[in-house]
C-alpha cells in the first residue's frame, strides 16, 4: 500500500496530499487581499506552480481544476490570468462557480488535482 505524503500540514489541513501518483491541492487563495481578481488569480496560480513543483508535478499534468469566484463579474479577469498561465497543449478539465468564500476579501479560490 502506498504511503500518503502531505505537504505543509498544520493540524487542520495540508496544502497538498499525494497518493498513488496523484497530487491533491487544497484550495489556494491570494495573500494580497487588496488586489483585483486578475492579480489575485495570478498570485494563486503562482502558488499552485510552487506546490506542484514540490510535489514533483507541473501544470501540464493537471487533471482537473475547480475555480470558485466570489462574484461572477470577475470571470473575465480570472480567465485572462488563467489563459496566460494554462498549458494550452494540456488544458485540464475545469469548472468555475460563484461561491461565498471564507474571507470576503478573497475574489478567487482554486482547487487542483494533478498527476505526479
Amino acid at each position: 500500500m502506498s504511503k500518503v505524503q502531505r505537504l505543509y500540514s498544520n493540524g487542520r489541513l495540508s496544502e497538498a496530499s499525494i497518493y498513488n501518483g496523484v497530487v491533491y491541492l487544497a484550495g489556494q487563495v491570494a495573500e494580497n487581499e487588496q488586489a483585483d481578481a486578475y492579480a489575485q488569480t495570478q498570485e494563486v496560480l503562482g502558488l499552485i506552480d510552487k506546490l506542484l513543483n514540490e510535489a514533483e508535478s507541473d501544470k501540464s499534468r493537471i487533471l482537473s481544476a475547480q475555480i470558485f469566484l466570489a462574484d461572477m463579474q470577475d470571470y473575465a479577469q480570472m480567465n485572462r490570468a488563467w489563459d496566460e498561465w494554462v498549458d494550452t497543449e494540456n488544458p485540464p478539465s475545469r469548472a468555475t462557480v460563484e461561491a461565498k468564500l471564507a474571507n470576503p476579501a478573497w475574489k478567487v479560490e482554486i482547487v487542483i488535482t494533478a498527476a505526479q
